[in-house]
């Protein structure tokens, strides 16, 4: 009972941590901006949900699976996201600041 219990406790703090990256995703100005939420969700939401599915799962192997997959995740994400910044780096893509799109806005483009 207690261990449903901290099972979808920590199942629902992941959906939480989903969530609030996915807006964070839609919400940010700019590729550089946006990896920072997307990290969210690959290391809190999925690891938070990897661990509710954990305490659920009975079997063993089913629990080295889901270890497996969230040490995985803790390597390849950061390694993913600095290859995608360097990509962009090197194609030419400058991050946002707040002094570009200040001056964006004095010449009345959109």
């Amino acid at each position: 009972m207690i261990l449903d219990i901290l099972s979808w406790i920590s199942i629902a703090i992941g959906a939480f941590f989903v969530l609030v990256g996915g807006i964070g995703i839609w919400r940010m100005p700019d590729l550089f901006s946006r990896m920072h939420p997307a990290g969210i969700i690959d290391t809190a939401g999925a690891g938070f949900l990897l661990l509710g599915l954990l305490l659920q799962s009975g079997d063993w192997l089913v629990s080295v699976k889901l270890v497996l997959i969230f040490v995985f995740l803790l390597f390849t994400s950061p390694v993913a996201t600095h290859a995608l910044a360097h990509a962009a780096l090197l194609d030419g893509l400058k991050p946002w600041t707040r002094r570009r799109d200040k001056a964006r806005d004095k010449d009345g483009e959109p």
